[in-house]
């Protein structure tokens, strides 16, 4: 049925390739010209499929690298919310203004300046105007948002669904042609499995063919001990403790099959609730979360969510406030090369300026 539809689908993704195509081609060949910052740092993250790499964990990791000896902003589209334009997060923002992961984001880095505006641009000029002294502006998710040219451009892809597997959009999760990966500084293969050895790696990175200017890097993912919304020094250690638990999960996430794995790896029994990727929940919602939640046999249970789907069930707060919710938080780390990983980011944070030409 996939291969039948992704026949279908083909001649609307010629249509979109040329589209993207012809977009790229007067970008690279100078006939539109992006706009650049001299006076603040700028590192973009994104990927040339659509969602699921992991981009707003490896954008908490930059912040987290840079956050205590550097003035940092994160700049978002705000994917999911109902506002327009140019909005300034705050811990107290809801993600109906800011988007989910903006919000999330906020809570984790307080002293970060967060900001949400779908034109990069427009965003780097309000925060630069609200914050003058900000030395590094994160932008997530402005791969393809060829109106700003960044300073470091990192490129994320995944183990188990690499770009160069894929195509075009609406056949496939390809934003752009494959060849898009030539404009990246950096290239991280996200959420690869422990099991990958020095051999797999190899295969992979033959596979992408770095260029000479592009550093590649191996990421995976690490999960924290879950904590209890309403009160976060309630805690429990996932590989001890999960085994006398009963769990419904739910996720509200692009690809939660990596979760799930983990969860099921140690839970007594697991339900899950999969919903799509930002869905706005409804009290519909709740009410069947809360009957799943009671449908479970015994008292030993525990609702498991992710940071980004707790920053939207935050506003049924009082209908869920007798649950026992669990946060499961991430973070990334880098196979063997962290300190690789550190450095290029900090070197061009501190140097004035980068000379290599790219892509040429």
């Amino acid at each position: 049925m996939k291969e039948f539809l992704r026949i279908i689908l083909w001649p609307f993704s010629l249509v979109y390739g040329f589209i993207t195509w012809l977009r790229n081609f007067l970008y690279d060949s100078h006939f539109l010209k992006p706009t650049s910052f001299d006076v603040v740092k700028t590192i973009c993250i994104g990927n040339l499929c659509a969602g699921g790499a992991g981009k707003t964990p490896h954008t908490e990791y930059i912040l987290k690298l840079l956050g205590s000896d550097y003035n940092t902003a994160a700049l978002s589209r705000g994917y999911g919310r109902k506002t327009n334009g140019y909005y300034e997060v705050l811990e107290n923002s809801i993600p109906e203004n800011s988007g989910d992961e903006p919000l999330q984001i906020k809570n984790k880095f307080p002293k970060t300046f967060v900001a949400v505006n779908e034109n990069r641009v427009k965003g780097v000029r309000r925060i630069l105007e609200q914050r003058s002294d900000t030395d590094v502006i994160v932008l997530d998710d402005a791969f393809q948002h060829r109106k700003i040219k960044c300073g470091l451009t990192l490129l994320l892809t995944e183990y188990d669904n690499p770009y160069y597997q894929d195509v075009l959009l609406p056949a496939g999760r390809l934003r752009e042609n494959a060849k898009g990966y030539l404009r990246a500084d950096i290239i991280i293969v996200t959420k690869t499995p422990e099991h990958a050895n020095a051999i797999d790696l190899k295969g992979v990175m033959k596979e992408i063919n770095p260029r000479p200017y592009q550093n590649m890097f191996f990421s995976y993912l690490r999960y924290g001990a879950l904590y209890n919304v309403n009160d976060r020094s309630d805690i429990i250690n996932g590989p001890q403790k999960l085994f006398r638990y009963k769990i419904l999960l739910i996720t509200g996430i692009a690809n939660p099959g990596t979760i799930l794995t983990y969860v099921k790896e140690y839970a007594d029994e697991v339900r899950h609730k999969k919903y799509a990727d930002h869905h706005n929940f409804t009290p519909a919602d709740i009410a069947d979360i809360i009957n799943s939640f009671k449908s479970l046999e015994g008292d030993n249970k525990i609702i498991i969510t992710t940071e980004k789907d707790a920053m939207r069930l935050h506003s049924y707060s009082a209908q869920l406030k007798e649950l026992p919710i669990f946060v499961l938080p991430i973070e990334v780390d880098f196979k063997n090369k962290a300190e690789e990983f550190n450095e290029k980011i900090l070197s061009y944070v501190n140097r004035n300026k980068i000379y290599h030409r790219k892509y040429t």
